[in-house]
């Protein structure tokens, strides 16, 4: 097989079933399958989409919810394939998308991951699908909205053109195009991040490992994030602020001292109490 497609649905029929025929709707110059992994819906997602899809789709149904990297793991300790796509349900794929980033694999064996241009759906970038690294620098000036210009510090890399094709530190979990053979080299999603913070930790892993990291900005997905002024539900906030402590936790309190890991726990602690505040009167 050269290329598993991974699905993670929970409660999301209809944006599941959407995502998987953008899939289906073309023909593509590899082997392919599409494997959905429910997390535990506790509705009738699972079986409407397996009546829907049939033998078109791989089905792995889990019995609890333990988050967003647990599921895609399930799917992922028995893949094989040459490559994985880790594709959100709330995405629609656009023609000729797979088959460029795939070329684009095939051709650089250098590459670890690969990822393509991400828009809302208004239209405009979905900015986390070309990032730099979270520092404690960037993440200070990104989370107090503070209006910053340094290159070092430009966390979503503005200043880089949309449709251009490079390499960069992060990709969205939204769609990861990754080779397997890094993929087993760096090991699976941490499970420790339960919603957020698993794609930056991947990233960071595969390039530690000595692979590039690629933004495919020729090709689109469209992401159907929900507005941020919507009220969210105050797990996934609070899972959020908690990637945040577990991401630095993991791979920079070593680097720094006591006392600026002390600021940074406090800093992550107070900006989730006041996003959680906030959220209740939306």
């Amino acid at each position: 097989m050269d290329v598993s497609v991974v699905i993670v649905n929970y409660q999301t029929f209809d944006l599941t079933k959407d995502t998987i025929n953008s899939i289906l709707s073309y023909s593509y110059p590899f082997d392919y399958e599409v494997i959905v992994v429910d997390n535990a819906s506790g509705d009738d997602s699972l079986s409407r989409l397996q009546d829907y899809f049939k033998d078109k789709v791989k089905f792995i149904a889990s019995d609890e919810n333990r988050g967003f990297a647990a599921g895609n793991n399930l799917a992922l300790r028995n893949v094989e394939s040459n490559y994985v796509l880790l594709l959100n349900s709330d995405t629609v794929v656009w023609e000729n998308t797979l088959e460029n980033v795939y070329d684009y694999m095939q051709a650089n064996p250098d590459v670890g991951a690969c990822g393509c241009r991400v828009r809302l759906e208004n239209g405009e970038l979905d900015k986390a699908c070309k990032r730099t690294f979270p520092n404690v620098k960037n993440s200070f000036f990104r989370l107090f909205h503070i209006p910053n210009k340094s290159k070092d510090d430009n966390y979503n890399l503005t200043d880089l053109p949309d449709d251009g094709i490079y390499e960069i530190d992060c990709l969205t979990g939204a769609f990861m195009f990754i080779r397997n053979k890094a993929l087993k080299q760096t090991g699976l999603l941490d499970e420790t991040f339960f919603m957020y913070g698993e794609d930056i930790d991947l990233c960071y892993r595969i390039k530690q490992a000595g692979w590039k990291i690629i933004y495919y900005g020729e090709s689109s997905i469209t992401h159907l994030k929900g507005a941020s002024s919507k009220k969210q539900k105050s797990k996934l906030l609070y899972e959020f602020y908690r990637a945040m402590y577990v991401y630095y936790k993991k791979h920079h309190a070593d680097e720094n001292s006591f006392i600026v890991n002390i600021v940074v726990y406090f800093g992550i602690a107070v900006l989730c109490v006041i996003k959680l505040f906030l959220n209740m009167f939306k």
